[in-house]
């Protein structure tokens, strides 16, 4: 760290010693709005990072305040007021948006103590805390927030000091979460969310999550490299009651955003059945792994009762080599398995993929288009997927993987992500160029399936390969949400 580093974090460590030491903040702090929750992504849902946060705070006896800077303008009068603002980090994008408003704050209420939390928070402390923010908290971050929060409430330095060593609550917290329901009062209301689209008819989608963490070890996802195979379920009631709440406040779905659903089966096929019981027009999807639709496929129709109308399933390839790599534990034969498993459930699949990886080739591009236009699932995905470039964020578990270090770059710490280079020029252009397509596509209001053509045959031209001309079908319109995937 250079003197100039140095220098800088004593300073701040000065300023937030004699603001958590000062009366005004001891007091201040239990006051409504002077903690300040600020969300800005999280995949076009009510954000529950911020509700979740709500909720433990006030069960505290705190009252904080919440800003969505997805669908609100920035509120600088909530901003001056406030003496702490959390910024939800549960993704790469809405930490890049949240290192934004960071700034902004900063400039604003330079006094203000900034947290980010969440999962990404913690994968990119080092960085946050040198440019952006006072305190990082990944993993379960409710105990430590409101901890955080009461420490600074009376004024001990010795927290403030904790806060400045990124090696104590910057490291995620793997401490089962409290059992506090999520408060959403103070969010925007669900209508001005990603709705479910099911064949031309808007239902309003709510959203919750039945578990943190992941029994498994994909070494692309980030989720890894904080709970390290370790997986966390929410008390069946809390979940129940925040349910609850979202369909008194409007929800007729209902997406449970675990990382994966069936980690622990019984525990979830349990909330949904229950669920459906007090809420029989209820519909649900949730995200399941390939592998677990293989191995219990007897689930699926007790899950298509319950109300499940679609699962997403993290397929990424149909290449064995990056499959390989990326340690997906499913292969291509599995794939085509799952979706027949969940076709005779009456569930439809919405793959997600990850088409760019330095070990894709044009012809594992081209076999993708191949492959959902045979089985007839180009209305399965939404055609952002074909543009995904693998992302690798500080503490990925490819950084250090053999196969990565030929075409790994160096860390843009502003951008949060390793930089990588793709052995075939061509790949890197034709990623480029498929994104410019999906954004002038999108801004038109093209039908997903013409676009989706229109990318076969930009791949197909660059190796001289033909795009077979298919005869209209008639068209399979797969419930979706309004908003598409994105990390």
């Amino acid at each position: 760290m250079s003197r100039a580093i140095d220098i800088r974090n004593a300073q701040k460590g000065m300023r937030l010693k004699e603001l958590a030491e000062s009366v005004g903040l001891r007091e201040s702090l239990r006051d409504f709005g002077r903690v300040l929750l600020i969300s800005c992504y999280e995949m076009g849902h009510q954000p529950l990072g911020a509700a979740a946060a709500m909720g433990a705070l006030r069960a505290a006896g705190l009252a904080p305040d919440a800003l969505d800077l997805a669908v609100d303008d920035f509120d600088e009068e909530k901003v001056r007021r406030a003496r702490f603002i959390g910024i939800s980090a549960p993704m790469h994008t809405a930490l890049r948006l949240g290192a934004q408003a960071a700034a902004r704050i900063r400039s604003l209420n330079p006094d203000c103590h900034i947290c980010f939390f969440g999962l990404y928070a913690s994968l990119n402390a080092e960085y946050l805390l040198r440019e952006a923010a006072d305190s990082c908290i990944g993993g379960n971050y409710e105990g430590p927030l409101v901890a955080l929060v009461e420490a600074l409430d009376r004024g001990s330095g010795g927290a403030i000091a904790d806060v400045q060593r990124a090696g104590s609550i910057a490291a995620p917290s793997l401490n089962r979460p409290p059992s506090a329901a999520p408060q959403r009062d103070l969010l925007p209301p669900l209508d001005r969310y990603a709705q479910l689209d099911d064949n031309g008819v808007l239902r309003t989608a709510g959203y919750v999550e039945a578990s943190r963490g992941c029994l498994h070890l994909c070494r692309h996802c980030p989720i890894p490299s904080v709970y390290g195979g370790r997986y966390f379920v929410a008390p069946r009631e809390i979940v129940l009651e925040d349910v609850r709440r979202q369909a008194a406040a409007g929800a007729k779905h209902i997406t449970f955003g675990d990382p994966d659903f069936l980690n622990g089966p019984q525990h979830s096929i349990r909330i949904v059945e229950e669920m459906h019981q007090e809420f029989p027009e209820l519909t649900f999807d949730c995200t399941i792994k390939i592998e677990h639709v293989v191995e219990r496929p007897a689930l699926f129709p007790r899950l298509r009762a319950a109300g499940c109308v679609f699962v997403v399933s993290a397929v990424e390839s149909l290449s064995e080599h990056v499959l390989t790599i990326l340690d997906k534990g499913h292969t291509r034969a599995d794939v085509l398995e799952a979706i027949e498993i969940l076709s005779d459930a009456g569930i439809a699949i919405r793959p997600t993929w990850v088409p760019f990886t330095p070990w894709t080739t044009l012809a594992d591009y081209l076999d993708l288009f191949s492959f959902i236009d045979e089985r007839d699932l180009v209305d399965h995905v939404d055609p952002a997927q074909y543009t995904i470039r693998l992302l690798l964020p500080p503490g990925s578990l490819l950084i250090e993987h053999e196969a990565m270090r030929p075409y790994l770059g160096a860390l843009d710490q502003a951008v949060f992500s390793y930089s990588w280079t793709h052995p075939d020029p061509r790949m890197d252009r034709l990623q480029r160029d498929a994104a410019d397509l999906i954004e002038e596509a999108a801004e038109s209001g093209e039908d997903p399936a013409e676009t989706f053509y229109r990318l076969w045959r930009l791949a197909a031209a660059i190796g001289n390969r033909p795009v077979p001309h298919r005869t209209p079908r008639a068209r399979k319109r797969v419930p979706r949400l309004t908003e598409p995937w994105f990390c």
